[in-house]
């Protein structure tokens, strides 16, 4: 065989090679330029030792999807290159490549899998006493009515702020667990607070002793707590695990209850848990499920028949009783979050649609005694019936509801659930609140781009908006009163933000004080007394 002929013959194997090789080369050579990374590794070598190895937090935060559902991406990065101001979050620009930085942030909005637990054998290792904190003088240690002090929690460096409300001098400032929500509770005599914090964490708090007294850690992701109006039970609504759990004024354990259907097939987030003081009971939402459920704190609560049963006053079935039980109420959709109204027999509710699903936002009624939906609510838009307030109007008394998407408050009729009128605002917003010694409501539009800076005032007799407060180019929201009604506090809600204080009746400004994002602020009797023109 001639060299030519074996050239033409080995050739086009060569060719061949040759370009595999050169695709090897090239495929190595982006490689290097852009090598996978391993997030999880990162993660575990820089966020573990604060935040866990399972995520679940320790001395920082929990960093699961649950937990992160408010904090966009782009502000998730921000943190892990600058770290987070007066807290032990240290930033990581100079130790990660920008690109590792987003893959981290990346997984940590990733599902856990299997998804963590949390036991009850882990909720009572969690808890944590102050030696000595149940001895302390049953007194207030400083000079003020301690029933007018204000909680301020501020978002913006992980704080709360104790606020005199007749000098509107700041009393005590103490660092609090990381992303407080759903409002603190009070005990009936305004000496202890409980927060609740995102990552599932309860602290209980002396206000008149300015110390935390004890804290658990009721699951992972929680919704908020809720205080029986004798102060003997605190409950936390959970989103993981799908929960509520039960404990004594001293954060010791009862018992959980699995948030599922009665045959246990299906399992539900817990949207919310209410105290209903009149009832004795606290009300649970789930989520998930189409249920409402009351949990009787009575120990002579009726006992409880679920099921089929042809008469239940003949006990024809197997009861359970009505201690410290759910009694179901059936429900055609799940309900969000929700209201009272003044006899506590009736809870308004707003359903959201899934995301991604068709279908409109609703509001209905429900009846606790009777169980289940005597009405619907003619509200358009999407009612935000938890933050609503109720005052009386035209011999009637009637529900306002802010609107998360609608610049609109709807005004509804409390006996006959039609609506009386949809008053305009600037933008759609998320509090109104209002004092049995005010004659106006005072509505924020803070989901608005454009009117975010904007209260209106409506006339409760009138039900006309009849003034405006800006704070042009912030966000002006959250407005609470001073037990008299005389004074209204508004937050200013940016990082450098403020309390504005301003007389109820000429709406001039009477002082300012400096906040880091005051995201909320709660008079103690307003809470206590149960206020018409507070959440409760």
């Amino acid at each position: 065989m001639s060299d030519n002929t074996l050239f033409a013959r080995v050739a086009p194997w060569l060719l061949a090679a040759g370009l595999m090789w050169m695709g090897q080369g090239l495929a190595r050579a982006d490689s290097a330029a852009a090598p996978h990374i391993d997030a999880a590794r990162l993660y575990q070598q820089h966020c573990a030792t604060c935040h866990d190895s399972a995520r679940t937090g320790g001395m920082g935060p929990a960093l699961l999807p649950e937990s992160l559902e408010r904090l966009r991406k782009k502000d998730a990065l921000d943190v892990v290159q600058h770290g987070r101001t007066a807290t032990q979050m240290a930033g990581f620009a100079q130790q990660l490549l920008p690109e590792e930085i987003a893959a981290v942030v990346d997984w940590i909005y990733r599902p856990v899998i299997p998804a963590p637990t949390w036991s009850d054998a882990d909720v009572r290792a969690s808890r944590v006493e102050t030696p000595g904190a149940k001895d302390l003088p049953a007194k207030p240690q400083w000079s003020a009515d301690p029933m007018n002090l204000f909680v301020v929690v501020e978002a913006g460096d992980h704080h709360v702020s104790l606020v005199d409300g007749d000098r509107f001098e700041v009393i005590h400032r103490f660092p609090s667990r990381y992303a407080l929500h759903g409002g603190p509770k009070f005990t009936p005599d305004g000496r202890f607070v409980y927060f609740g914090s995102r990552d599932g964490w309860i602290t209980k708090y002396d206000l008149w002793n300015l110390t935390v007294v004890a804290e658990v850690r009721a699951g992972l992701n929680m919704r908020n707590v809720a205080v029986s109006g004798d102060g003997r039970y605190v409950m936390a609504a959970n989103y993981l695990p799908k929960d509520v759990v039960l404990f004594d004024a001293d954060l010791q354990l009862i018992k959980h209850i699995d948030a599922s259907t009665l045959d246990g097939k299906q399992t539900s987030r817990v949207s919310a848990v209410y105290d209903a003081e009149p009832r004795k009971s606290f009300v649970v939402a789930l989520k998930d499920i189409p249920e409402l459920w009351e949990i009787s704190y009575d120990e002579k609560a009726a006992p409880i028949y679920d099921g089929l049963v042809h008469d239940y006053k003949m006990a024809e079935a197997i009861a359970k009783p009505g201690f410290l039980n759910p009694r179901r109420t059936p429900l055609d959709e799940p309900l969000d979050d929700f209201f009272f109204d003044q006899s506590y027999k009736n809870v308004l509710g707003s359903t959201r649609p899934k995301p991604g699903a068709q279908g409109t936002p609703k509001a209905q009624v429900v009846n606790l005694d009777v169980r289940r939906k005597i009405a619907e609510l003619p509200m358009a838009g999407m009612p935000h019936l938890g933050s609503g307030i109720t005052f009386a109007w035209n011999g009637t008394t009637v529900l306002a509801s802010p609107n998360l998407k609608d610049g609109t408050i709807d005004v509804i009729d409390m006996h006959t659930w039609k609506l009386v009128k949809a008053i305009p605002t600037p933008g759609p917003g998320f509090f109104i609140r209002s004092h049995e010694n005010t004659r106006y409501a005072w509505a924020d539009s803070m989901m608005s781009p454009t009117a975010k800076d904007t209260l209106t005032l409506i006339d409760k007799q009138t039900l006309e908006p009849v003034a405006t407060l800006r704070e042009p180019g912030h966000t002006l929201a959250h407005t609470e009163f001073t037990k008299d009604g005389r004074y209204a506090l508004v937050s200013v809600w940016d990082m450098d933000g403020a309390l504005i204080v301003f007389d109820a009746k000429t709406l001039k400004e009477v002082k300012r004080l400096p906040m880091k994002k005051p995201v909320g602020k709660y008079n103690v009797w307003n809470k206590i007394t149960r206020s018409e023109g507070t959440s409760h």
